[in-house]
């Protein structure tokens, strides 16, 4: 699979390595350039080249938008139109500056990103610490295996970003869609930086 990347900070180039470790070709992007990214791809074994945001969602199958929220109003929207998009970013007002629907939670950050893109969004990898992402994966079956709950309200785009997060070592929880279910896993929640089985976080979820 194709995988584009806009977004180079912790979560963003360790989801690269892990996505270019089991052969997905990725074009990763950050604010300043390809040419700032060279140690970074040099460090990452597999399919993988610095490219601009825009290559990078025209690039990608799939697209992982891994930047702080406030700055969404950058992103390439035209190129990531009716594309599967990963979104990893969380609201935080104090960074991004407070927008009076979100801190009423008259809707969240997930649905303003897929309405600004149009793309068929799938909310993923938000709610996980970056070492956790990077060192806790393990193969199927294993008693010490991580959940990663994912929201979204297109189906398909769902089932690509759950397999996804199985075959990097983790597993996937549906907490549902995209509004209701992205709420579940936002800052603040039950679950948010849990370290929990996928029965656990099941469980919490639906409790929520």
């Amino acid at each position: 699979m194709r995988i584009g990347i806009i977004g180079a900070g912790r979560i963003g180039s360790t989801l690269a390595r892990h996505f270019a470790a089991i052969g997905h070709e990725v074009a990763l992007a950050n604010s300043r350039g390809p040419e700032t990214l060279a140690d970074v791809v040099a460090s990452i074994d597999g399919p993988i080249r610095a490219v601009t945001a825009v290559e990078a969602a025209r690039f990608g199958q799939v697209v992982v938008v891994s930047i702080p929220y406030g700055h969404i109003g950058d992103l390439p929207v035209a190129e990531l139109r009716d594309k599967v998009v990963i979104d990893t970013c969380n609201y935080y007002p104090k960074r991004d500056g407070h927008e009076a629907d979100l801190d009423d939670d008259s809707t969240t950050s997930s649905e303003k990103l897929r309405n600004l893109t149009d793309s068929n969004l799938v909310k993923a990898f938000n709610s996980i610490y970056w070492d956790t992402l990077r060192d806790r994966g393990r193969p199927k079956g294993d008693p010490a295996r991580l959940a990663i709950p994912i929201s979204g309200d297109d189906e398909e785009a769902v089932a690509v970003v759950a397999g996804l997060i199985r075959d990097i070592g983790f597993d996937p929880v549906n907490a549902g869609h995209l509004g209701g279910g992205g709420r579940k896993h936002q800052p603040g929640t039950d679950v948010y930086t849990t370290e929990l089985s996928a029965t656990e976080l099941d469980a919490r979820l639906h409790s929520a």
